[in-house]
């Protein structure tokens, strides 16, 4: 992160400043409007942090005082700029260190150990349909590995509570979430779009970062399908799922039945989906014939393929590349 945008975020904020001057706990009137804790904590309401129109703000954390236990309605996103901070989510305890990403699901139930001066952490208050645009610009593909991740931070998941992204490391990741930071904190106008097109770059990016991805012990069956899913996004045409079961380390029986119960789909199934909708993206965005499209998602048999498509769209490839011509 460069010097002067580091200087920036490190200012001690007023109510910081009240806390260092002997205040004990935190100002819930800037958080929420409750008038009283509620039995899991507090409630934090993104319309106490948002500005009016916005899906997306960022606050520095609030240094030298512990955060009690609490729940919010938006997905929270906190990056470690420098030093660290100690987060309990749903009873587990989680060490985030400089350059990792944290993303706490709608769902979850947090609260955070004081942090020194010298721990500068940055928290994106973020609306689920901020999402929305980013991704859907990235790619036409229903990309399952993103839907169900994005399911989990926006609450469709229920019973995941973060994911932790030990991403220091990945300059890519670094660059995209100072120049997210950066465009917030700009507050120029217009600049909506340039975010949630940063942030859907960021989801690509995490999404090929997967094995640097920790979440709960009790999360470990989330955990598992996003593990599967990105196994079938990198090996959709050739991947099998003995191989998958080698490399997790998993018995393939044991891993069959998982994966169908944690998806409602099998293995087959869910490669299959994936194969289909590549296809369908490159017959939208290429001039591939349509027998190469086959070949190119793992199809050898080139009357199998449009069976299966036709039975998946409606329509035949060559319809379906006439129909969502741009």
């Amino acid at each position: 992160m460069t010097k002067e945008l580091l200087q920036l975020l490190r200012k001690v904020t007023p109510e910081e400043e009240r806390l260092r001057s002997g205040k004990k706990d935190i100002e819930k009137e800037i958080y929420t409007d409750q008038d009283s804790d509620v039995e899991d904590g507090f409630h934090i309401d993104a319309e106490k942090l948002l500005d009016d129109g916005k899906l997306i703000q960022i606050r520095t954390h609030t240094r030298f005082v512990h955060f009690p236990v609490h729940t919010h309605n938006f997905v929270e996103v906190v990056y470690m700029c420098q030093g660290s901070t100690h987060h309990v989510i749903n009873g587990t305890d989680v060490e985030l260190q400089e350059g990792e990403l944290l993303f706490i699901s709608q769902s979850a139930k947090q609260e955070i150990y004081p942090a020194k001066e010298s721990d500068v952490a940055i928290n994106f208050i973020v609306l689920p349909e901020f999402f929305d645009y980013g991704l859907a610009m990235m790619q036409k593909e229903n990309n399952q590995l993103r839907s169900f991740v994005i399911d989990c931070l926006t609450g469709a998941k229920e019973d995941t509570g973060y994911l932790h992204f030990k991403v220091a490391d990945v300059l890519p990741i670094q660059n995209l979430v100072e120049n997210l930071i950066w465009t917030i904190v700009q507050k120029e106008t217009n600049k909506r779009s340039i975010q949630q097109a940063t942030m859907g770059l960021l989801f690509l990016q995490l999404m090929n970062q997967t094995d640097k991805m920790e979440t709960a012990e009790k999360d470990k069956q989330q955990k598992l399908v996003i593990d599967v899913l990105s196994y079938i996004e990198a090996h959709y045409r050739d991947g099998d799922l003995d191989s998958l079961a080698r490399q997790l380390h998993y018995d393939m029986r044991w891993l069959s039945k998982e994966i169908k119960k944690r998806t409602g789909q099998n293995y087959t199934d869910l490669v299959q989906n994936k194969r289909l909708n590549q296809a369908a993206y490159l017959l939208t965005t290429t001039n591939m014939n349509v027998m190469d499209v086959g070949l190119a998602v793992g199809y050898d048999n080139t009357s199998y393929f449009h069976r299966i498509f036709q039975k998946q769209f409606g329509v035949t490839p060559r319809k379906y590349r006439i129909d969502n011509a741009k």
